[in-house]
């Protein structure tokens, strides 16, 4: 035990000498398996000296955070040891989080807020996503013969309809689930974006879909000589976005403005009155346009550019990854389930990602007796195994750029296999085995989504091997 704690004594004392010292650290905290430091000035880091710590699996730097794979459970003990060297003790990951939040720019902020908003909605998504999924396989015919599987077992009906009922709910009240997120993620109170949520889906309103299929006519009034279209927002994800930020701020307008006698009564009731008024006569339109302007923009490149389009933006995504740009990505892919009831991004995401998992692999063949390097390259492939590409990016493909450019080839021919097979998903937020539970089930869906997967995997690998012999042939 005494030779362990040594050993992390001495990965500590060389981690703080290469970070800077304890003057260039803001915060030191940890996740399941990566210790993460928020830095002062990136040039005191000794990058090539700490990815060469011993029990180091990968480094990584993510905006001013330091990110270095230890693994799970030696990851907690490091950290005991380097937090009380570095005198950052009792920090959790959230503090660091709100620490490095702290230097970031407004694009940057803009960026992880719509993140943020997300992060609390996507179980419940993927829990929906599961359920649909179950019932498709049970609904659909052709898996094993000319029947469905509720055909040939009647018994499951009852399961099957309880199954689609819950299923759908949470997509019924998606709206006023983001506007409560999003209000309570720019500081406003939440319960606030809880009643905008309602009314935006009030069963007084026109229905949404009804509308826009001419089937229903909505009512219209007059609000200070302004024609307003009482019209619910079903689908709204982007408006709900809006709603939330605008909720926020005009709760904390008003909780400054009105004195502090009347607060309590008066300024929820602006707030909500005024963010009311604002969603009927501006956000509303805007954000139905914008909505409308993202989805046939994305269903123009699919439509017009066809297995090009597929292949670009498979074959780009983990460049986006490098940027942080991202995590838009799944307000993008909310608003397609809202209005076409598909997302066809996240199977492209996905075969991005394996693309990169398949040049690590080619890169961990290449440098196999490289014992450092078959660390990396082993717990890297495990994170995108689930979903998660930035260890891989960031310790291996990245760092010596030609398994980047073969990982981003390879998942564009991933993205090619796609779009001939018409895989799509019914949610979001999951990808590589993850995204299994929110695959479409029809057109075969499940098989060609682990097909796809197979052979951008193998394209990656094959890829990255012969990017190093052609490398190594030009430097000799």
């Amino acid at each position: 035990m005494s030779s362990k704690f040594e050993n992390y004594k001495r990965i500590s004392e060389e981690l703080l000498i290469n970070v800077g010292g304890e003057d260039n650290i803001q915060g030191v905290a940890h996740c399941a398996t990566r210790l993460r430091i928020v830095f002062d000035d990136k040039s005191k880091i000794n990058l090539k000296a700490i990815e060469d710590l011993d029990l180091a699996k990968g480094v990584f730097i993510v905006g001013d955070q330091l990110q270095i794979i230890f693994g799970a459970g030696t990851v907690n003990d490091i950290y005991d040891v380097f937090a009380k060297l570095s005198g950052k003790e009792n920090m959790s990951l959230g503090d660091i989080k709100a620490k490095s939040a702290q230097k970031q720019n407004l694009f940057q902020k803009s960026i992880k807020s719509l993140s943020d908003v997300f992060v609390d909605i996507i179980p419940g998504l993927l829990a929906a996503a599961l359920l649909m999924g179950i019932t498709g396989l049970l609904s659909q015919q052709g898996i094993f013969g000319d029947k469905s599987i509720i055909e040939m077992y009647p018994s499951l009906a009852g399961i099957n309809r309880f199954m689609q009922i819950t299923s759908t709910g949470i997509f019924t009240v998606l709206p006023l689930l983001v506007v409560y997120s999003a209000t309570k993620r720019y500081g406003g109170n939440p319960v606030l974006g809880l009643v905008i949520g309602a009314i935006m889906l009030h069963p007084d309103l026109a229905n949404a879909y009804g509308v826009g299929n001419g089937s229903v006519d909505p009512e219209v009034i007059n609000i200070f000589g302004l024609k307003v279209q009482l019209v619910a927002f079903q689908g709204g994800i982007i408006i709900a976005l809006m709603m939330g930020f605008i909720t926020a701020k005009l709760d904390n307008f008003f909780n400054k403005k009105i004195p502090d006698l009347i607060k309590l009564f008066l300024s929820p009731l602006a707030t909500v009155t005024v963010a009311s008024f604002l969603l009927f006569t501006i956000i509303g339109p805007v954000g139905r346009e914008l909505a409308n302007i993202i989805t046939n923009s994305l269903l123009w490149i699919t439509t017009n550019l066809g297995i090009f389009g597929y292949m670009f933006f498979a074959g780009i995504q983990q460049i986006v990854v490098i940027t942080g740009l991202h995590h838009v990505i799944g307000a993008v892919e909310a608003q397609l389930i809202a209005d076409t009831g598909r997302n066809f991004i996240m199977p492209l995401m996905s075969v991005a990602l394996i693309g990169q998992g398949g040049a690590v692999l080619g890169y961990l063949i290449i440098n196999w007796k490289s014992m450092k390097e078959r660390q990396i390259c082993i717990s890297s492939f495990g994170s995108i195994l689930f979903g998660i590409s930035e260890p891989a990016i960031f310790g291996v493909t990245l760092k010596n750029k030609y398994p980047l450019i073969a990982g981003c080839i390879a998942g564009a021919i991933g993205g090619a296999y796609v779009y001939l097979t018409k895989v799509t998903a019914i949610g979001f937020g999951a990808t590589a085995i993850p995204g299994l539970a929110i695959v479409a089930a029809e057109n075969s869906g499940h098989l060609h989504y682990i097909l796809a997967s197979l052979i951008t995997l193998v394209s990656g690998i094959v890829l990255t091997i012969v990017f190093s012999k052609i490398r190594k042939k030009s430097t000799v």
